[in-house]
């Protein structure tokens, strides 16, 4: 063999193995793939997900399923580049830059810890919502959480405080507390009345900057005194985006009749104590686990029709669900024939 020859297959072998290597590295992508269901009108681990103590339920009947999304990566356990390149050209699943999931001003356990509260607080605001559908009063209230450490809050807002008024402005809910603060500028202060035990104050805490916006690292809670006990048990489930399937198993197991007419509906969106809808991610491939558990109509927040009417899969029907009481008689349409279905439509 030449030395030219044996130049170019060493070279060719180096290469190789330069590539083979290179598709092994980690790389700050997340890839997120369809998840598990749970029917939130069914059982898990043969325990109801919802329970409910001290009012009186009817039969239910069908599913109300919960979609999720599954992700694989993060900082601190990273995919290799082959994973994220058979992710790209798999439909059926999402490959992100790990920031989309993993925030550099959060670290991985703040991530969690947020996604648990948030978890908590969307059951609240289910129950709320659901009571608030059917006019049975309740008492509320806004209260610390939790502080990012290092954030302008941290040493100056602790757990347990309860958040009466931001600037002088009465509290209605977690989300006017975060509009009041993202209003300022960064570097502002922003004024806080906090009950702490017995004692009230003021509590002045100065702005930084995340992402352009105000913030001050704190991470709040609804709190709620109901009229009755309820439970809901989904296992190891985080975010918010169950709420609105939260709100419509529990309204199903307060009222008579069967919502779902026995049919297999599945659904996502945020909700508030309004009965507010609002936006999640990952829509794509919760409606692909949707599908995949059976279910045939899917319930769609607004902001997220848009894209979800681009990757439908077939046999799902969307269903636009602006609020708890829009899915409730788009439901109630669905199991009659009578009335309008609001469906998606492409953006």
């Amino acid at each position: 063999m030449s030395r030219r020859a044996l130049t170019l297959l060493v070279a060719g072998f180096l290469v190789l193995a330069l590539g083979v290597a290179g598709a092994f590295l980690p790389v700050p992508y997340v890839v997120l793939s369809p998840g598990p269901t749970e029917n939130t009108i069914g059982e898990v681990d043969k325990k109801p997900v919802i329970t409910i103590s001290g009012h009186q339920t009817f039969p239910t009947k069908g599913a109300l399923r919960l979609v999720t999304v599954a992700y694989q990566g993060g900082p601190s356990s990273r995919i290799d580049l082959l994973t994220a390149l058979r992710g790209w050209v798999d439909p059926t699943v999402a490959v992100v830059p790990e920031e989309t999931i993993f925030p550099k001003s959060r670290s991985p356990k703040e991530v969690e810890e947020e996604n648990t509260v948030e978890m908590t607080n969307s059951q609240d605001y289910a129950t709320a919502a659901a009571l608030t559908e059917l006019k049975i009063p309740f008492g509320m209230k806004v209260s610390v959480a939790s502080t990012q450490k290092g954030k302008p809050a941290d040493g100056k807002l602790k757990p347990g405080d309860e958040i009466s008024e931001v600037d002088g402005k009465p509290v209605v809910n977690v989300k006017t507390v975060s509009e009041a603060v993202k209003a300022h500028k960064p570097g502002d202060a922003v004024s806080f009345t906090v009950m702490r035990g017995k004692d009230k104050s003021q509590v002045s805490v100065p702005t930084v900057a995340d992402k352009g916006q105000a913030v001050v690292g704190v991470i709040m809670q609804e709190s709620y005194k109901f009229p009755f006990k309820v439970d809901i048990n989904v296992g190891d489930v985080g975010g918010p985006s169950a709420g609105l399937m939260f709100s419509l198993g529990i309204l199903d197991k307060l009222t008579p009749g069967e919502i779902t007419g026995g049919k297999d509906i599945a659904g996502t969106g945020t909700i508030q104590a309004s009965g507010e809808v609002g936006p999640i991610g990952g829509i794509a491939q919760k409606m692909v686990g949707a599908r995949k558990s059976g279910a045939t109509v899917f319930l769609t927040p607004p902001d997220n029709c848009a894209e979800a009417m681009k990757a439908v899969p077939d046999g799902l029907r969307l269903v636009k669900a602006e609020t708890l009481h829009a899915a409730v008689s788009a439901l109630e349409a669905l199991r009659t024939g009578k009335g309008d279905v609001p469906a998606c439509a492409a953006g």
